[in-house]
């Protein structure tokens, strides 16, 4: 196994990542760094939290370790584009951690905040610039950004851009980037539409692909529940009270139902909070502190609100409602089972989801698990589409498994008791969980 000090990185770099407490570079990163410290254009297929952040942020920051110097006003060096706020926010924080030191300046622009304030912020310039697409294009069309200087772009989540309509932006944003540059694009899964991307960004890339696209992460254990729309409620309920004090990311569809499904757990007990396009950047990041700090336990969100959150300390992802993306359903399991840890992922399938279920399952080329419910797979004439059903709700934590669309979830059924003891089958409110100490 390779160290940072193999890879070809600056000695001030490898003396702040040992101090930092970094020492075995994860896979991504060991086969990444040496391409980018040559200048090649790299695309890196792998999932999250696979230590893509350093992948690319240590060559940044090692270009900029070598050719020191203010940059010019309104302008950046480097630019880093990624799809949510939470993301842009977590890629800064993890740059931040590692030119701390240093007079590397890492700025960030988002929705949600002062325009004016990031207008200001920009005045003097930047090293490395981490963006929102929609918030840059704002910033360049008041002139408040220029980016002919940029010698270093960075697309991470690259597929999760596409999703959310950003090709435009990107196509606008490309001409205004300096050239030559080197182009590094990241993505968990490769649509076909990001052919088109890597055509139009990069030059002669290295693939570097550590897990294949639609894999989940090795130590994700998945499952299925399948039940109807009435009984998700109330199998909820059974598996958040199976394991209290764990940290549990539920998926909705949409935000409105999200927001409904929050209130309801909220309304029995459970420390829950929610993330979605209808709660403000403040709202969000509240609500991801207190996940992360563990006083809250539960967090409800959508696909786009969830993007960025990177806590290792998750346990359980549970796909209360199937995306109608499958690659969605990669990158929502891909939230636990990050930095080493397990983690499980349970998906609940209705009878209107079997086809969701089924795409999803084309894509990661494998059979989820069923936990509990008869096999709608099968009785809608597929024989290879999901594994033989087994009865329980998953491995040791005792959940099931799985993926899910978005929160429909108002009327809960009543829980079973905290699952300390097997069996317990009292009914009613579970005792609330405590905050995490």
């Amino acid at each position: 196994m390779s160290n940072f000090d193999t890879l070809g990185l600056s000695e001030t770099l490898t003396r702040a990542l040992a101090e930092g407490g970094f020492e075995t570079p994860t896979p991504i990163q060991a086969r990444a760094i040496p391409l980018a410290l040559e200048g090649r254009d790299v695309l890196g297929l792998a999932q999250t939290g696979t230590g893509k952040t350093l992948a690319f942020g240590l060559p940044l920051i090692d270009r900029m370790l070598a050719k020191p110097g203010r940059p010019a006003p309104r302008t950046a060096k480097a630019l880093v584009l990624a799809p949510t706020r939470e993301l842009v926010n977590q890629i800064a924080d993890n740059l931040k951690a590692i030119t701390g030191k240093t007079r590397i300046k890492v700025s960030t622009v988002v929705g949600g905040q002062s325009l004016n304030r990031q207008i200001n912020m920009l005045e003097k310039g930047t090293d490395i610039l981490v963006a929102t697409p929609g918030r840059l294009i704002d910033l360049m069309d008041r002139r408040a950004v220029d980016l002919s200087q940029v010698g270093n772009l960075v697309l991470d989540e690259a597929d999760q851009m596409l999703d959310m309509g950003f090709i435009h932006a990107l196509r606008k944003i490309a001409p205004a980037l300096g050239t030559p540059r080197q182009t590094m694009l990241f993505s968990a899964t490769m649509p076909k539409q990001m052919e088109e991307l890597s055509r139009a960004y990069l030059t002669n890339p290295e693939k570097v692909q550590v897990t294949p696209p639609g894999k989940a992460a090795d130590k994700v254990t998945q499952s299925v529940h399948f039940l109807s729309k009435a009984d998700k409620p109330a199998m909820l309920r059974e598996i958040l009270d199976k394991e209290p004090e764990a940290l549990t990311l539920v998926f909705g569809r949409t935000k409105h139902g999200s927001e409904k499904l929050k209130r309801q757990l909220e309304k029995d007990g459970y420390n829950v909070a929610s993330i979605h396009g209808n709660k403000s950047q403040g709202q969000r990041d509240r609500a991801i502190a207190g996940f992360r700090s563990g006083e809250i336990t539960i967090l409800v969100a959508t696909d786009v609100a969830a993007r960025g959150i990177d806590i290792p300390g998750v346990a359980y992802v549970i796909n209360y409602d199937l995306p109608e993306v499958p690659e969605n359903y990669v990158h929502r399991i891909g939230r636990t089972a990050r930095a080493g840890r397990e983690g499980e992922a349970i998906a609940f399938c209705t009878a209107e989801d079997v086809d969701l279920l089924r795409q999803i399952q084309r894509l990661m080329k494998i059979e989820i698990p069923v936990a509990s419910g008869p096999n709608m797979l099968a009785h809608a004439g597929s024989s290879e589409a999901a594994s033989k059903p087994r009865s329980g709700g998953g491995r040791r934590r005792g959940g099931g498994g799985g993926n899910g669309n978005a929160g429909k979830g108002g009327e809960g059924r009543k829980p079973q008791q905290n699952a300390g003891a097997p069996g317990n089958g009292a009914r009613r409110r579970r005792p609330r969980r405590k905050p995490a100490a």
